[in-house]
């Protein structure tokens, strides 16, 4: 099934992009700010997985993509930082549209962000040696710190909406990572990670997620028009 990694960018894409037009979402409006944000956190996140590629801390099970590949990433992969990342954007944006009383108070969400600050920090500390773990806790050890100093209301309702969206997440990645399916999709180097696994997914990679939907969600205040401010 070389189409799989395909359909599951595309699944993932498919309700929250038809969505987007709803009379009282409206997220097409967003769109701007939106793919300028998706765009640059791939200057990020790109750069880092074809690295991670090459030097062989991860890399892709040819039985389940089309064969296209640019600089050593399948076409699928470039697909996952606009598919995955819009897809959970927009449903942080559903969820406080219907729930708008779905925030953390400022007290809980700094006690929040310093607990995990902290826990990230003693990791790192202790597993400086595996790339996967050392690069990807940094990354969500600054993110945590800047987004709490300089956007603490988007955190106290994004550790609620990320709660929510760990339930695809785990669908989706599970089956990147090998449930359900014969192979996985992604494979992993564990003398890069902490070889700690939650199902068939390495822990990192709920780290990873947080960082890849919190990143353009900080970036979204800095080019959106401030009315029509997402928190």
């Amino acid at each position: 099934m070389n189409y799989l990694y395909l359909l599951l960018n595309l699944g993932s894409l498919s309700i929250p992009f038809l969505f987007s037009f709803h009379p009282k979402l409206k997220f097409y409006k967003l769109w701007k700010p939106l793919f300028i944000s998706l765009f640059l956190s791939m200057l990020i996140f790109i750069p880092w997985d074809i690295i991670f590629t090459v030097k062989g801390f991860w890399g892709f099970n040819n039985t389940y993509f089309l064969g296209i590949t640019f600089f050593n990433l399948p076409i699928e992969e470039w697909l996952f930082f606009i598919c995955i990342p819009y897809a959970c954007v927009f449903t942080h944006y559903a969820l406080l549209y219907y729930f708008p009383n779905m925030q953390l108070k400022r007290g809980v969400t700094k006690l929040i962000s310093y607990f995990l600050a902290l826990v990230f920090a003693i990791i790192i500390i202790y597993n400086y040696n595996k790339w996967y773990t050392l690069i990807n806790f940094t990354v969500a050890l600054g993110l945590i710190i800047f987004t709490v100093k300089k956007h603490t209301q988007l955190l106290s309702k994004f550790y609620l909406t990320f709660l929510v969206m760990l339930i695809p997440f785990f669908i989706v990645n599970g089956i990147l990572t090998g449930s359900f399916i014969e192979n996985e999709v992604v494979w992993y180097n564990n003398n890069q990670n902490l070889n700690f696994r939650l199902f068939t997914i390495p822990v990192e990679d709920s780290v990873y997620a947080f960082s890849i939907i919190l990143i353009p969600l900080v970036l979204m205040q800095y080019f959106k028009p401030q009315k029509k401010v997402i928190n």
